[in-house]
C-alpha cells in the first residue's frame, strides 16, 4: 500500500487552508474547497475527505469530495473507504459505497456483504445495491439478483424505484429470482416483482404507472397457471 504523505501543518499551508474550507459554514466554500481537492488530488488529503463524507449534510459538496476521492490513487482510497464500511454513521457507510461504485474496483466485491444490500437504513441499502450491481464479478449475477429480489416490496416508492432499477441492471438473468417473487403470497412483492418484469422488458416504461396495473392485476387474484413462468 502507498504511504499517504503527510499534509503539511503549517496554519499558513494551502492545505490547511483547504481544510479549513471543508468544514467551513457556508456550503458553496465547501465546495469549492472538495473541487479544490480533486484538482490538486494531494494523497495526503484522503483521511480528511472520507471522514468529511461521513458528515457533509449538502448533497452537492458530497459530490464533489466523491469525485475528489476518484482524483486519488485506489491504494488509498478503497482501504480507507472500505473501513468506512464498518461504521456506525449510516451516512459514513452510505457514501462509501457510493465512491466505491464511483471507482469500480471489483476486488472491493467481498466488502459488499449480505449486511449492507439488507441495512436497515434505506440510504445504505440503497447504495449497497447500487455499488453491488456495479462490482459483481462475472458469473455471480444470478446470486445478487436472488438477493436483491428477497427485498422487493420493501420501503415507499424511493426504495422501490432504486430495487428496480438495481435489478434491471443486472438484465436477463433476474428473471428466475422473480419468477418465484411472483409466486410469494405477499401481494406487495408480487406487484413489485410484476412491475420489475414489466420495466425489464420496457425500460420506456414509466414506474408509477407500472406498479398501479401490477397492484390491479394482482388484486384480481390468483395468476392462471403458467403465467408467472412467461
Amino acid at each position: 500500500m502507498q504511504e499517504v504523505v503527510p499534509i503539511n501543518s503549517s496554519p499558513d499551508s494551502p492545505a490547511t487552508r483547504l481544510l479549513e474550507a471543508l468544514g467551513a459554514a457556508n456550503s458553496s466554500i465547501r465546495l469549492q474547497a472538495a473541487l479544490a481537492a480533486g484538482t490538486g488530488a494531494d494523497p495526503g488529503l484522503a483521511a480528511a475527505l472520507v471522514a468529511r463524507c461521513a458528515i457533509e449534510p449538502d448533497f452537492f459538496v458530497r459530490d464533489m469530495l466523491t469525485w475528489a476521492l476518484t482524483r486519488l490513487p485506489t491504494e488509498i482510497t478503497v482501504p480507507a473507504l472500505r473501513a468506512e464500511l464498518r461504521s456506525e454513521g449510516a451516512q459514513a457507510r452510505s457514501q462509501a459505497l457510493h465512491t466505491l461504485s464511483k471507482i469500480g474496483d471489483k476486488a472491493v466485491w467481498p466488502a459488499i456483504t449480505r449486511s449492507l444490500l439488507r441495512d436497515p437504513d434505506d440510504e445504505v441499502a440503497r447504495s449497497a445495491w447500487r455499488a453491488a450491481v456495479i462490482l459483481v464479478p462475472d458469473g455471480m449475477e444470478a446470486g445478487l439478483a436472488a438477493e436483491l429480489a428477497a427485498q422487493l416490496g420493501r420501503g415507499d416508492r424511493t426504495v422501490r424505484l432504486s430495487l428496480s432499477r438495481a435489478l434491471i441492471t443486472l438484465g436477463e438473468v433476474i428473471e428466475p429470482a422473480l419468477r418465484t417473487a411472483l409466486t410469494g403470497a405477499d401481494p406487495a412483492v408480487r406487484a413489485h416483482a410484476r412491475a420489475t418484469r414489466q420495466l425489464l422488458h420496457d425500460p420506456d416504461a414509466a414506474f408509477d404507472p407500472a406498479v398501479d396495473e401490477a397492484k390491479r392485476i394482482v388484486a384480481l387474484g390468483p395468476e392462471p397457471a403458467g403465467e408467472a413462468a412467461c
